[in-house]
């Protein structure tokens, strides 16, 4: 499945789910994940999304090194059906 498709899946579960997922831009800060999921209580991760069998760069795997060693999770997504267990993992029931 192309990133794009499983980016839009992720944006519409986590919105049935009460929560948001707005696009991560960070200028002069590259390598950063993808989305930023806010959910319900206090639940926040950070989503990078490849296409199928789509792994990280380098500098992206030093940055999600970064936001875990600062207490966040990070999760890459690369199928559609991830997406459930990860936000699970992020705190939520996916619906």
């Amino acid at each position: 499945m192309r990133e794009k498709l499983i980016e839009q899946k992720l944006v519409k579960t986590v919105k049935r789910m009460g929560g948001i997922a707005p696009k991560f831009i960070s200028p002069g800060f590259d390598g950063m994940p993808d989305r930023i999921v806010l959910l319900p209580n206090e639940k926040i991760g950070f989503v990078e999304i490849k296409a199928l069998g789509g792994k990280p760069r380098p500098l992206q795997l030093a940055r999600h090194r970064m936001l875990r060693e600062l207490g966040f999770q990070v999760y890459v997504l690369d199928e559609e059906t991830q997406i459930d267990a990860i936000l699970r993992k992020i705190g939520g029931d996916a619906q």
